[in-house]
């Protein structure tokens, strides 16, 4: 083999909060100091290249100089502590009235996974999603005006429609900051949601004639908004590679998505 310089684009204070994060869970299951084969900093490092460039794990552990076990270990500790400091919705709504917002945006997305046994009551794949005819887990999110990703939800396989999910994981929490003043946007997907979800308008099954002129209006009024709000996803899976296919247990891809979500806001808050 030909060893070889690479370069982590990752800011190194985020790779420094990763490792804080780190050694303070050593410290917190009490590992015995120098007892790991890699150090907290060179561990954060090994997480990051996956998270970044969705290196695959045995050559992550190849170039730590460790076997591909204790690399499997040391990137699902790092999600797990990561994902551990993932904000709480009720938190994030909180916090978006403190500082004025309008509205917020409620979004789902699919993340691309291999294929994983287990059928629904129909007998179809659960993890087969219709929408996007791949294997994948649905995410539901929520975003700030300007498209910042606030909050993420644990995952659902691919075949659960995204009014399901959100009724699951966030609908619950979006209704009481509606009822304190502050609205959610959503698409199509999400009509019959509930008081405080505003989406699109459609016209009557048993009508044939368009929507009037100012129904029409408010759809696009709606769209124009809430289009900012939806790039939140995108922007995560665009920055952690990791999102665009989990080949991980796809029971795992909340927490990865939590863990990036958190290693997002890091990144923000040290330019």
């Amino acid at each position: 083999m030909v060893p070889y310089t690479a370069m982590l684009d990752v800011p190194r204070p985020v790779v420094e909060f990763l490792a804080r994060l780190l050694a303070a869970h050593r410290r917190k299951i009490g590992t015995p100091r120098g007892s790991r084969a890699l150090g907290p900093f060179r561990q954060a490092v090994l997480v990051l290249r996956w998270f970044r460039q969705r290196t695959c794990v045995h050559c992550l552990a190849r170039d730590a100089g460790i076997s591909q076990a204790t690399g499997y270990r040391y990137l699902h500790e790092g999600i797990a502590v990561l994902a551990g400091r993932a904000p709480d919705l009720h938190q994030v709504l909180d916090h978006c009235r403190e500082q004025g917002m309008s509205h917020v945006v409620l979004d789902g997305t699919l993340i691309s996974c291999d294929r994983v046994a287990g059928t629904t009551e129909r007998g179809n794949d659960l993890w087969y999603s219709g929408k996007a005819k791949h294997f994948a887990g649905n995410l539901q999110f929520i975003a700030a005006p300007d498209g910042s990703p606030l909050w993420i939800s644990d995952v659902e396989p691919g075949s659960v429609h995204d009014l399901r999910a959100a009724r699951a994981h966030a609908l619950p929490a979006l209704y009481k900051a509606a009822a304190d003043g502050l609205p959610t946007l959503a698409d199509v997907g999400y009509i019959g949601a509930g008081i405080g979800i505003h989406t699109p308008l459609r016209p009557h099954p048993d009508i044939s004639s368009p929507l009037a002129a100012d129904n029409r209006t408010h759809n696009r009024l709606l769209r124009g908004i809430r289009s900012l709000g939806e790039r939140a996803a995108a922007e995560l899976k665009q920055r952690w590679r990791a999102l665009q296919h989990v080949t991980l247990s796809p029971g795992r891809i909340g927490a990865i998505a939590q863990a990036a979500l958190v290693l997002h806001n890091a990144w923000s808050e040290k330019r």
